[in-house]
């Protein structure tokens, strides 16, 4: 469709929306403008405002992971880019499809080195995997659905499309079709027949990507082990995981370097389906990067770019194993007394209702909740992927918008939720269904467990700055001040209670768990 009197932002919007993309996550400024009027004109999707350019992309992961298709997100040039680029880059290694349009200095302008000036392209690329500027009105369109196609591609992409506004404002604009459906890479037979023979004692599966998603899948997994002896295990960080009571669970490598080489070592064999092999999050000392022992046998059976679920059902299949989910107990709800690592995960177990979503970036002080909650009712889980903190606040946002029907429960370090704490203000803004508890150890405690990690014997300056004290931070009053209505709780059976009743009222809340 041709329109002498659209402008390129107009053919971005109504090309993106004509291909499925109905939310748009953004943090606008001048060289925007444009979009923000062909938003408002068109009416074709839904705006949410964030007040930090991280807070957009990390409500686009989150949105992405749950409604199984990307937002958008709108940006203001390289600088917004900049502050943006830590929740991409968590979206990335997460594989989690996303498209961000990002204004730059007319063309005409670039010349001139004002104030804003940068280079986008290059803060772009490594927080990218694909990066491309829009040239003219009548081809933006066209552009935005290739970075939609690259976004939905298997695996899944961050697409940056850079958007100088003369290429926005101008007449011209031409809405382009929607990309064509993504294509799995074709199981290999010959992969197929090296998995089977390398089934039995000593055999670790490693799973990840869309067979976490997939709960009869995970099922034929503990089939498959049941059947063969082998072990099934999931990455430390992945995208997205259904589980829950009724739902096999499999459990996770440990983040750290010593209990990941130990739960590992046994394996003498190591089949790949979605992911690759693992590796520490650092270097230490006297330390292996990769984490499967030296001379483990490894193979893939499904890329990143293949079917996951299918190649499981096929290895499946060619050994006669049958779904099977393994008995899980749900811990005994705790008794009054503090709030602990222990209790806390009991508290979480015990409160969580059914469909939730667990939104974890809880860190230390949640480390044993993923195992205390496999007998909880079924919920989706999803976690921070990269690394780089901040991404919970945000990210629950997203989720809560693209499954409004569904209690969202975001399980939050004190000290990550600093980075992108503004998201609370746009949770309550959108009126978002999310409790977040917020992990009040008044501390960056994973970053003392390095600092012992590297053989450190850290005096007063070096734990000065790992600490949240001198003044503590009062996240109540922070969140009130944002709209977010909230309590501090220091008993954990009166956190249980909290959490239960929050989740069954809608719109957002805060406790602050007092560890």
């Amino acid at each position: 469709m041709t329109n002498d009197k659209m402008n390129g932002a107009e053919s971005v919007v109504r090309s993106l929306h004509g291909a499925g993309v109905d939310v748009c996550f953004a943090n606008p400024g001048t060289s925007e403008m444009q979009f923000v009027d062909a938003l408002d004109r068109t009416g074709l999707m839904r705006c949410v405002l964030a007040l930090f350019e991280g807070v957009a992309t990390g409500a686009a992961d989150g949105y992405a992971r749950m409604a199984n298709k990307p937002a958008v997100t709108l940006l203001h040039l390289a600088p917004g880019l900049a502050n943006a680029a830590a929740n991409m880059h968590n979206a990335r290694k997460g594989r989690v499809p996303m498209v961000n349009l990002v204004g730059d200095h007319a063309l005409r302008h670039r010349e001139y080195d004002a104030p804003l000036s940068a280079d986008v392209e290059g803060a772009a690329a490594p927080f990218s995997d694909w990066v491309k500027t829009a040239k003219t009105p009548e081809t933006f369109g066209a552009d935005a659905i290739e970075a939609l196609g690259v976004a939905k591609s298997y695996p899944n992409r961050v697409a940056t499309l850079i958007a100088p506004a003369d290429v926005g404002w101008d007449a011209g604009g031409i809405i382009a079709p929607p990309p064509a459906a993504p294509l799995f890479a074709a199981l290999n037979s010959a992969a197929l027949d090296r998995a089977v023979s390398m089934l039995g004692e000593g055999t670790v599966i490693l799973v990840a990507g869309r067979v976490l998603e997939d709960p009869g899948a995970v099922a034929l997994l503990q089939g498959i082990a049941q059947k063969t002896g082998a072990h099934i295990c999931a990455p430390t960080s992945n995208r997205r995981f259904d589980r829950g009571a009724g739902r096999a669970g499999i459990a996770r490598v440990p983040y750290p370097i010593n209990q990941a080489l130990e739960a590992l070592r046994p394996c003498r064999r190591a089949i790949l389906i979605e992911t690759v092999p693992p590796v520490a999050f650092f270097a230490y000392p006297d330390r292996p990067s990769h984490l499967l022992p030296e001379g483990c046998e490894t193979m893939t059976l499904a890329g990143l770019d293949g079917d996951g679920p299918a190649a499981v059902a096929a290895l499946a299949d060619r050994v006669g194993a049958k779904p099977f989910v393994p008995f899980a107990a749900l811990p005994p709800a705790p008794q009054a007394g503090a709030i602990t690592v222990d209790t806390i995960a009991a508290a979480v177990a015990n409160a969580l209702p059914d469909n939730a979503i667990i939104v974890d970036e809880s860190v230390t002080g949640g480390r044993d909740l993923f195992r205390q909650t496999m007998a909880a009712p079924p919920h989706s889980w999803i976690g921070l992927t990269g690394g780089a903190i901040g991404d919970g606040i945000p990210m629950a946002l997203g989720a809560a918008i693209a499954c409004p029907d569904r209690p969202v429960l975001n399980l939050q370090a004190d000290g990550s939720a600093m980075y992108t704490l503004q998201g609370l203000w746009s949770q309550a803004r959108e009126g978002a269904n999310v409790t977040t508890v917020i992990f009040a150890n008044r501390t960056y405690e994973i970053l003392k467990n390095e600092l012992f990690a590297v053989g450190a014997n850290p005096g007063r300056s070096a734990l000065d700055m790992l600490d949240l004290d001198r003044p503590n931070l009062d996240f109540v009053s922070l969140a009130r001040g944002m709209g977010v209505p909230g309590q501090r709780i220091e008993d954990v059976a009166d956190l249980q209670r909290a959490m239960a009743a929050a989740m069954e009222e809608p719109g957002p809340y805060l406790i602050e768990a007092a560890m």
